[in-house]
C-alpha cells in the first residue's frame, strides 16, 4: 500500500526520486521521504504529509547524489509522522525503504535489542534496517547481508537498500510486495509500480518471489531463491502522456468515469470475431482448461468481489455450471473443498492485491482445473502465477475508488461466460445477441454520461444526509452494493445496500425522512415486486431516487426521483446502471469537499493484509 522508488545512474537522481513519489501518490498514504548518497554520506529528508510537503522542504537542500531512494508510507506501525516515515537508517550507515508488513518485527527487534541497537520509530520497517546493518558487521558485504536479514523476517516485504561503503551500488528483494526494476541506459531504477518509471524508462523486469537483485547504473544481477544467478524478461511498458493525467477533469475519478466508453472499445478490440468470442484471448491453454470446466470459484477483494457476484448470476444462468464467488481474505484462511474440475478465477485491478494473491497460491496447492486471472497490469504476480490470463486494458486507474476497472471487469467476466456457455449448449443466436449488446455498450454509456448534469443537481439531495440505503433485486443487487461502496469511500456517507426483498426482514426499521433510498430498476422479471417494495418504502415516508430502465413505467412524486437511464441487452443492464451510481457518489462528494482521489484511510492497491 505505500510507494517505493530508488535509481542509480550517472546524473543527480533526486528530481527523479521525487517526480517518482508524486505518481504514486494515487495509491494512497500518510508521509513521504527520500534518502540519496552524498559525498558527505547519506542525506535523508522526510515529512509527515503529502509529497508537496517534502518537495517544499527539499527546496533548501542542495542533492547531487547520484544514487538515492525514495518512500510514500501507509501507516500501519505507528502513527502517521516524520520520525516513522522512511527512508528508515541504522547508525549513518544504512538506508532503507520498504513496503508490507513485517509479522515478527517484535521478537527480531527484542533480539536486536540485546545486541545494542536502538529504536527512534514505532515502525516494523526500522528492524530490517539494523538487522540488515547486524549482518553487514559480520560479513562486510551488503548483498549477504540483505539474504541472511530477509531470512529472519516473517511476512511480506518490498525493500530497497543502500549503504554508505558501498557507492553505486543498490539491493533490493522482495517477497509478497510487487517491486519491479526499470532498465535504462547506464542507469537502473526501482519501483514498487512502473507507473513510478515511465518519465525515465519504459522497460521494465518483475522480480519473482524472492528474487535478490544488485543494481549499479550499468549492471543488473538478479539471484533466485536458492541464490543462483538467473535472468528475468525484460517487458515493454508503453501509456501515453494523458494515460495518467487528469487533463480537463478537475478529478482522476472524474476522468476514469468518462474514460468508460474508450476502455469498453479497447477490451472487446480482437477478442470478437463474426458475433462469436475468442477463446484465444484468455491464453495458449485456454481451449484445453476451457472444455474441461464444469464449475467456477471467483476469489476477489471490494469492487472486484461485486465484480464477481454479477458474475455468478451471468454464469448460473447462461452456462448453467455453478459459480462460488468469495471475498479473498475470507477464502484464504478457510478449509475449503474444492468442486471437481473447477475453474479458479482471482480479479484484480493491480494483480498484488496481497489477499487474492494469497488465495490464488492456496487454490494451486488444493487440485482446480485451472487458474484465470483478470487484471489490469501485464507482468503483475496473478498474471505471472495463473494458468490463463484476461488482460482488462482500461489503462491506468489512478482514483482509489474503482470505476472504469470494475466496468472493463464486467466485460470480461461476460466474455468469459459467453465462452463458457457455448460449452454447455448456448445457442449462436443467443451469444450473437449479447455480443451485439456488448459492441453497443459504448454507445450506451455514453448516453448516460450526458445525463451529467441531471445527476449533478440530484446530488444536493444528499450532500447533509448521514446515511442511505441502495436496493437492488437479482443481479441488481451486486451493482446496488457497488454504488453503497463507492458513496461511503469518497463522501464518507454511511451506506449500505440490500437485496429489496429482504426490506420486511430488518431494514425497513431504518426508513424514514432522514434515510434517503437509492434503487436501480431493469426491465426484468422482478421488476413488479420491485415497485412493491418501493411502495412500502414511500408508505413510511422514505426519500427514493429510481435509476430505471426506460421502459419501466414508474410515476414521479414529491419522495419519488425517477432517473431513466437507457436501454441495452438485458443480461448487460448491470454495467450500464452502475455508471449513474458512479456519478451520483462522485458530485456528493465534490459537494461534501472531500478527497475524491485519494479518500482518508485508503489506498489503491492493498498489498498487505
Amino acid at each position: 500500500m505505500c510507494g517505493i522508488v530508488g535509481a542509480v545512474a550517472h546524473r543527480k537522481v533526486g528530481k527523479i526520486l521525487l517526480e517518482g513519489l508524486k505518481r504514486l501518490e494515487y495509491r494512497g498514504y500518510d508521509s513521504a521521504g527520500l534518502a540519496t548518497l552524498e559525498i558527505t554520506g547519506i542525506q535523508r529528508i522526510r515529512q509527515a504529509g503529502k509529497v508537496d510537503a517534502l518537495e517544499t522542504a527539499l527546496a533548501s537542500v542542495d542533492l547531487n547524489g547520484t544514487q538515492g531512494i525514495a518512500h510514500t508510507r501507509w501507516a500501519t506501525h505507528g502513527e502517521a509522522s516524520e520520525t516513522n516515515a522512511h527512508p528508515h537508517m541504522s547508525g549513518h550507515s544504512v538506508a532503507l525503504v520498504h513496503n508490507g508488513i513485517i509479522d515478527n518485527y517484535q521478537e527480531v527487534k527484542e533480539g536486536l535489542t540485546t545486541k545494542g541497537y536502538r529504536f527512534e520509530t514505532q515502525t516494523d520497517s526500522e528492524v530490517i534496517a539494523h538487522l540488515i546493518d547486524s549482518h553487514y558487521q559480520e560479513s562486510r558485504n551488503l548483498t549477504k547481508a540483505v539474504r541472511s536479514a530477509v531470512e529472519s523476517l516473517a511476512g511480506a516485504y518490498a525493500i530497497a537498500v543502500m549503504h554508505v561503503e558501498h557507492p553505486g551500488l543498490l539491493v533490493c528483494t522482495r517477497q509478497g510486495a510487487p517491486l519491479v526494476i526499470g532498465v535504462g541506459i547506464d542507469e537502473h531504477f526501482i519501483a514498487s509500480d512502473q507507473l513510478a518509471l515511465t518519465q525515465v524508462t519504459n522497460r521494465f523486469i518483475y522480480l519473482e518471489e524472492h528474487d535478490l537483485a544488485e543494481l549499479t547504473a550499468e549492471t543488473l544481477t538478479i539471484f533466485d531463491e536458492q541464490n543462483v544467478q538467473v535472468e528475468r524478461t525484460v517487458q515493454s511498458f508503453n501509456i501515453t502522456q494523458d494515460a495518467a493525467d487528469k487533463g480537463s477533469f478537475k478529478h482522476y475519478m472524474m476522468k476514469e468515469i468518462f474514460e468508460q466508453p474508450a476502455v469498453v472499445k479497447r477490451c472487446l478490440e480482437g477478442r470478437i470475431n463474426q458475433g462469436r468470442v475468442l477463446d484465444v484471448m484468455f491464453g495458449s491453454s485456454s481451449k484445453e482448461i476451457l472444455d474441461q470446466t464444469k464449475a467456477v470459484q471467483i476469489v476477489a477483494c471490494g469492487t472486484s468481489y461485486h465484480a464477481g457476484l454479477v458474475a455468478k448470476y451471468w454464469i448460473e444462468e447462461l452456462s448453467r455450471i455453478p459459480c462460488q464467488v468469495e471475498v479473498a481474505s475470507e477464502y484464504r484462511y478457510r478449509k475449503t473443498v474444492p468442486l471437481p474440475n473447477t475453474l479458479f478465477i482471482t480479479l484484480s485491478q493491480s494483480g498484488e492485491t496481497a489477499d487474492t494473491l494469497a488465495a490464488l497460491r492456496k487454490a494451486k496447492k488444493e487440485g482446480y482445473e485451472g487458474s484465470l486471472t483478470i487484471c489490469n497490469v501485464p507482468g503483475s504476480s496473478m498474471v505471472r502465477e495463473s494458468d490463463l490470463a484476461l488482460m482488462m486494458n482500461a489503462g491506468p486507474e489512478i482514483g482509489v475508488a474503482s470505476t472504469k476497472a470494475f466496468v472493463a471487469q464486467l466485460v470480461c467476466l461476460m466474455m468469459l461466460t459467453l465462452a463458457l456457455a457455448r460449452r454447455t449448449g448456448l445457442s449462436e443466436e443467443i451469444e450473437r445477441n449479447i455480443v451485439l449488446g456488448l459492441q453497443s455498450l459504448p454507445h450506451a454509456i455514453q448516453q448516460i454520461l450526458d445525463l451529467d448534469k441531471r445527476i449533478r443537481s440530484l446530488s444536493k439531495h444528499y450532500m447533509k444526509k448521514n446515511h442511505a440505503l441502495f436496493l437492488g433485486r437479482g443481479v441488481m443487487y451486486p451493482i446496488a452494493m457497488e454504488g453503497a461502496l463507492k458513496l461511503k469511500e469518497i463522501s464518507y456517507i454511511h451506506a449500505e445496500a440490500y437485496p429489496a426483498g429482504e426490506l420486511k426482514h430488518g431494514p425497513l426499521a431504518l426508513v424514514d425522512k432522514e434515510m434517503p433510498i437509492i434503487a436501480v430498476a431493469p426491465n426484468d422479471d422482478l421488476i413488479d415486486k420491485l415497485k412493491s417494495n418501493l411502495e412500502v418504502v414511500s408508505a413510511r415516508g422514505g426519500e427514493i431516487c429510481v435509476f430505471a430502465d426506460q421502459h419501466v413505467e414508474l410515476k414521479e412524486g414529491p419522495s419519488l426521483t425517477v432517473l431513466p437511464v437507457g436501454r441495452i441487452q438485458p443480461f448487460l443492464e448491470p454495467i450500464l446502471m452502475v455508471i449513474p451510481l458512479q456519478l451520483l457518489s462522485y458530485y456528493v462528494a465534490v459537494l461534501k469537499g472531500t478527497d475524491i482521489d485519494q479518500p482518508r484511510n485508503l489506498a489503491k492497491s492493498v498489498t498487505v493484509e
